[in-house]
């Protein structure tokens, strides 16, 4: 089982949070593959875990909206069945994995938002919440703070500078300073089965309804049985264009080993669009591969052989 707490340049004072944030929902979601549970329980309940820790964008303590609130998107997806589950722009449920596990088991559609998705939800046991209860102080002033940036004219609101020394047509926003903690994980479980799933507040000061990578079967999420499972983390628009979880497991399919998939599909993200994150990537024969283009990611690993995790590959 592997896991990621998001992929940027992880501060000093923070790295022992994203440390232990990673390391405790290793310890949750591999005690079901040590019981001969399934893949898709391993992740998500690795996935929640780390949705209730207000160390990563993603659940309780996301990144807000331009008008102050908390809108959370996930997938979660099992590679054995092909079966998938999505919600995006969600208020009012403390949990979006779980929402997603229910459209997975429960319905004929794959993918619900906003409101339906939240009513779909409650239909079938899950608690509504006020969206306050998702907001930290620590959050409103980040955003206070970015959109003053922003009436200023200094940096973007969500971008914290421009890459690209070329002149104002080719300069790219340079994001690897600033916070992308989505979560994720992928499983291969006793039987053979795959599942990955991947969740995420989003980008800060972001309009409200946009969704980004990590919830787009394809994009920031992707399990099959036949060629591997993956979730991804970093700038979501770049990720998006390239449908890059598909592209990487796809080259497992082809008779790539998952840690040079990893590392190629990166490199092709950077290279294609300019853009920045992590990948984790899991392979049916238990082989995998991580890879960041970013000073650090969070990450985890467990195998018969312990639980290992770090910030820098």
């Amino acid at each position: 089982m592997l896991v990621h707490g998001g992929a940027w340049a992880i501060p000093d004072d923070a790295a022992q949070a994203h440390l232990s944030g990673v390391h405790n929902a290793l310890e949750a979601g591999y005690k079901f593959l040590t019981r001969g549970g399934s893949a898709l329980d391993a992740v998500e309940a690795a996935v929640t875990v780390m949705e209730d820790d207000p160390t990563f964008d993603a659940g309780r303590g996301s990144f807000l909206t331009s008008n102050g609130r908390v809108q959370l998107d996930a997938l979660l997806m099992d590679g054995g069945r092909m079966k998938a589950g999505g919600v995006a722009c969600v208020e009012r449920l403390r949990n979006p994995i779980q929402a997603a596990r229910l459209v997975l088991e429960r319905s004929p559609h794959v993918y619900f938002v906003g409101t339906g998705a939240e009513e779909f939800a409650l239909s079938h046991g899950m608690a509504l919440i006020d969206n306050s209860e998702l907001v930290l102080d620590r959050e409103r002033e980040r955003l206070r703070s970015a959109q003053e940036r922003q009436a200023a004219g200094l940096a973007d609101a969500t971008f914290s500078g421009l890459e690209d020394d070329k002149g104002p047509e080719t300069a790219l926003p340079r994001v690897i300073d600033f916070s992308h903690d989505t979560v994720g994980a992928v499983a291969l479980d006793s039987h053979g089965n795959l599942a990955a799933g991947t969740s995420t507040g989003g980008t800060l000061n972001k309009t409200p309804g946009r969704v980004g990578d990590s919830s787009l079967i394809g994009c920031g999420c992707y399990a099959d049985n036949m060629s591997a499972a993956v979730s991804l983390t970093g700038w979501g628009e770049p990720i998006m264009k390239l449908v890059l979880g598909k592209w990487a497991t796809d080259r497992v399919a082809a008779g790539s080993a998952p840690e040079f998939s990893a590392r190629e599909a990166i490199t092709y993200l950077h290279n294609r669009l300019g853009g920045h994150g992590g990948i984790i990537l899991l392979g049916p024969d238990g082989r995998f591969g991580m890879a960041h283009n970013t000073p650090a990611m969070a990450w985890g690993l467990a195998t018969e052989n312990g639980l290992a995790t770090g910030l820098k590959l």
